[in-house]
Parts: structure tokens; C-alpha cells; sequence
């Protein structure tokens, strides 16, 4: 009978914990209007770059002047051999929600009670409120989130990770996004616009999120470790903090969720998105 009683015990702490992370909804809303996706636990590798030559092609309609040698094929090799990185494997151990949108004008001022944006008014095209916010610093985004917090305190949030924020924008994804896939889903190169872009004009990658690349820089917690790329473990100390996913005056070398920067940026194309821990 005891042990039949502890077996039902189990059984029943089980299934409440299943339920409990069934009952999770794959989107919410809240009360500001702040729109969030979950993202499940997983693993990815990071950092990993592979860098090939092409074989010695027939070069005999090829003129003089551009025709490799073997010589340039042998470099081409040597060099890619030394730049090729094998990456790193990263767990996401819990699953988190993630802002579906890069902080807005409204939300921040919902929140804060002013606009430091840059690009508000006349100088945007459309309403300024659907613009993400720019123009903070990290200082300022950790403010909004404790206010948030306050308003809120039934839930948790904070500023991403640098690995959360990447598996994120990944997707599932490990290769860069093709040229024309950056087209659809990152606001980059527009400086002849000269100005953001609305939130979710562009592509959402395939877990739902909108500009992930471009539109604005986003500021994460992690402290920025001197380098082009994330290491296994972040520092423990620095003097910024990791800004990723470029902005609307980046190319497609910074729109990618491979590089990162530290801040602080050029202030009027550096945002965020915020995350809520799952209870």
C-alpha cells in the first residue's frame, strides 16, 4: 500500500509539472501592450566560421591580368585555413519569452513618461510611436526594465543574454541568413532613408520575432569582451556592455547574429528587447 501510495504521489507531481509547462502560451501580451514569443530550450554552436576556396578552375578564356596562379589558390587556402573557426556548443537550458518587437516610442513612454528618441515626429515617416525607441544607453534600458517590473509584478523581466538573444534570432539556423533572406527580414543599408523603420515591417524569422537584424542595435546584459565574437563564457567585468543584430545604417556584415559590438553605438540607432522569464 506505501508503495503504491508513493508511486501515485510521483505520478501526480509529474503530470502537474507537464501541465504546468503545457498551460505556458506560445505568445503573450502584456498590460502596456508588449508583445512576447516562447522560446523552448536547445542547443547551438556558435562562432563556428568555414571558410573555403574554390578548386583551380580552367582559366584559359580568363585574360592574363585575372587569372589566379596557383600561387593565389595556395594563399586563398593558407588564409582561409587560419580565419575558419570551429565554434563552441551552447545549451539553453529554460525556456524564456523574448520581445516580438524591438522596444517601441509608446511602450517606453507608457513606461517612462518621455521620448528620447532621435527619430520621432516630422523626422519619421508614419507614427513615430510604432518606431523602436533609440537613443539610450544601457543605463537607460536597465531603468526601463525596473519600472516595467514595478508595473507588472507578476512576472520578470530583464535584458537578454548575448546566447539567448543569438539562439533567438537564429531560429533553428546555423548558417547565415543568404543575402536575399537579409533583404526580407533586416532593415539595413537604408541611411539614404535616414531614419528607423516601424517595428514589424520586415520578415519575422521563422520563430515569429521581427527585426532581429537591422532597424536598431539592441543592447544586452552581457558585458562586451573586447572582440568580434562571443567567447564560451562571457567576462565578469568590462566597460560596455554587447550591442548585436546591427541597425538600419549597418551592412550585411554587422546584420548577422554571428558578430557583435560593444556600446555605446552611435546613440540614435541603438534600442532594445526585453525578456520575461517563464514563471
Amino acid at each position: 500500500m506505501k508503495n503504491l501510495l508513493i508511486s501515485f504521489l510521483a505520478f501526480f507531481i509529474s503530470t502537474a509539472d507537464l501541465f504546468s509547462q503545457q498551460k505556458e502560451k506560445e505568445s503573450y501580451k502584456n498590460p502596456i501592450g508588449m508583445e512576447f514569443v516562447l522560446i523552448q530550450p536547445g542547443t547551438m554552436t556558435v562562432g563556428k566560421i568555414e571558410l573555403t576556396c574554390p578548386t583551380f578552375p580552367d582559366t584559359r578564356d580568363v585574360p592574363d591580368s585575372e587569372k589566379w596562379t596557383e600561387a593565389d589558390f595556395k594563399l586563398c587556402q593558407e588564409m582561409a585555413k587560419r580565419d575558419s573557426r570551429d565554434g563552441f556548443l551552447v545549451s539553453i537550458s529554460k525556456p524564456f519569452y523574448i520581445g516580438k518587437y524591438e522596444v517601441t516610442q509608446s511602450q517606453w513612454k507608457k513606461v517612462m513618461g518621455t521620448n528620447p528618441s532621435h527619430f520621432q515626429g516630422e523626422k519619421v515617416a508614419g507614427d513615430s510611436d510604432l518606431h523602436p525607441v533609440e537613443n539610450v544607453t544601457w543605463e537607460d534600458a536597465k531603468s526601463f526594465i525596473q519600472k516595467l517590473n514595478e508595473m507588472d509584478p507578476a512576472y520578470s523581466y530583464r535584458l537578454p543574454t548575448e546566447f539567448e538573444w543569438e539562439y533567438a534570432a537564429r531560429a533553428g539556423a546555423e548558417e547565415l541568413l543568404s543575402w536575399s533572406e537579409t533583404g526580407k527580414q533586416a532593415w539595413i543599408q537604408k541611411s539614404d532613408k535616414g531614419t528607423t523603420n516601424s517595428v514589424g515591417q520586415m520578415k519575422a524569422n521563422p520563430w515569429g520575432l521581427h527585426d532581429m537584424l537591422g532597424n536598431v542595435w539592441e543592447w544586452l546584459e552581457d558585458l562586451y569582451n573586447e572582440d568580434v565574437f562571443a567567447h564560451p563564457v562571457p567576462p565578469v567585468s568590462g566597460e560596455v556592455h554587447v550591442l548585436k543584430g546591427g541597425s538600419f545604417i549597418s551592412d550585411v556584415t554587422n546584420a548577422t547574429y554571428f558578430f557583435h559590438g560593444g556600446g555605446p553605438g552611435n546613440g540614435y540607432d541603438v534600442g532594445f528587447r526585453v525578456v520575461r522569464e517563464v514563471k
